[in-house]
Order: structure tokens, then sequence, then C-alpha cells
């Protein structure tokens, strides 16, 4: 009888440490809040081990520009990594011949860091173009910056007329300034155009914590630069973007 016990004794301690063993392999599961969006938790997923190239880096290397597709005309799409954190992004980046440029500063002034990637998206003869993305290190949404073509239809106002003598007469409104000066000659005297071209140089950049723009106005057909409009942004906290801080007008000077 004693053996008999005995027997059914072992039995049940040998199924409690089965039983514990197979408890402890299981993954603790994770509770989705109800006001969580998965997408969230999907776009700030831990960043992983990838053997996919790495095009850029902050001086710090706290953040990092992963290139998710590559083809012969560049980049289609892009992993950012930020502190630990990554995230896809649809940003195409042609092969212009330069990395992407990487930072990693306080442009909000709020005493945290955003991740700036600046991007070359063409260039030529009188073309130079970039793309700017700021992006918050503790969510990775992007915040948005106001748009040179925005710049242009709310801030600047040009005239372009001929002179008798094969000169052009350019005048020039911004934030309440304006500006009249002539161009010393007339590179299309057979087009007409009546205001400033914009688009064949935008150059984006970072001074003393600040996003800084170069934005040139031209003439012609293939493009003369006969102003310069040098565009500084400042953060808008209200509504969580980047707008038109200043815009200094300097003319070309032929």
């Amino acid at each position: 009888m004693k053996k008999k016990i005995s027997a059914l004794m072992l039995l049940s301690l040998l199924s409690v440490v089965l039983l514990s063993g197979c408890t402890s392999d299981q993954p603790a599961s994770v509770a989705l809040r109800s006001d969580e969006s998965p997408n969230k938790l999907v776009a700030n997923q831990p960043a992983q081990e990838t053997d996919a190239k790495r095009i850029g880096a902050s001086e710090d290397n706290k953040v990092e520009l992963y290139a998710i597709k590559e083809s012969k005309n560049g980049i289609e799409g892009a992993t950012l990594a930020v502190n630990g954190q990554q995230k896809d992004f649809d940003w195409e980046i042609p092969d212009m011949g330069t990395q992407p440029q990487v930072f990693y500063t306080d442009l909000t002034g709020d005493g945290q860091e955003e991740a700036v990637i600046i991007i070359q998206t063409g260039r030529g003869t009188g073309l130079d173009m970039y793309d700017i993305h700021v992006i918050n290190a503790e969510d990775l949404s992007e915040i948005s910056i106001q748009s040179y073509e925005d710049i242009v239809a709310e801030q600047i106002e040009s005239n372009v007329a001929k002179n008798g003598d094969d000169t052009l007469a350019i005048s020039v409104k911004t934030q309440g300034k304006e500006y009249n000066f002539n161009y010393g000659f007339d590179p299309a005297p057979d087009y007409h155009q009546d205001r400033l071209y914009f688009g064949g140089v935008v150059v984006y950049s970072l001074e003393n914590q600040k996003i800084k723009l170069n934005l040139p106005g031209s003439v012609g057909v293939s493009p003369h630069y006969v102003s310069d409009f040098n565009v500084t942004y400042k953060f808008d906290r209200a509504g969580n973007q980047f707008i038109v801080d200043q815009i200094e007008f300097e003319p070309v000077e032929i």
C-alpha cells in the first residue's frame, strides 16, 4: 500500500514540474490599450539587426537612414532609425551622386532633438533641388514644413518688364518691403515673362538650429537667376509646423 501511495505522489510531482515548465516557455502577452493605434506600434517598432545598406547617419549615430529598395535610378523608400526605434518612409532618393544629409538637433525649441533628413532630388545645368524632412524623435511622426510653392504664392510678388535698351525692369514685394532693379540684359527677347520663376534652385540647410532655404528667382527659358530669396523658418507650435519667419532679398549683380 505504501508503494502505491509513493508512486501516486511521484506522478503528481512530475505533473506539476512538467506543467510549470510549459508555462514558463510561453511568451508574455501584451495588452493593447484602447487609445493605442496598432499602426503606431508597428511604426515605432524597435530597431532590428538588418543587412540593409546604410545611406546616412548623424554625427553621433543616433539617427541612421537605410535603403529599402535600390534601383538603377536611385532608392525607393527608406527606413529611419532613431534611438532604437524605426519607421519606413516612402521617400524617393534619386541617384544624384550625393548621400542624404542626416542631422539630430533641436529645431522646435523644446529641448528635444529632431531627426532631419535633407535629400538632393535634382541637379543639372541651372538646377539644384533638395527636399527636407523633419521627424519627431519620440513618435517618428513627420513635422510639416511650408513648401516653397506656398511661400511664393503667399509672400512674394514680382513683376518683370522689358526696357527699351534690351534690359529688364524687375520689381519685388515681400514681407512689406518693395525692391526695384534693372537686370543688365534680356536672356530671352522673344519670350514674354511678366514675373519671376522659381523652382530651378531649391536648397535647404540648417544654421543655428534653424531651417534655411535659398530660393533664387529666374528669367528666361533656360533659367538666368536674377535674384536671391533667403528664407528662415520658425516653428509654429500651435500648428505643429515650420513656417516662414523672415525673407531676405538680394538682386544678382552682373
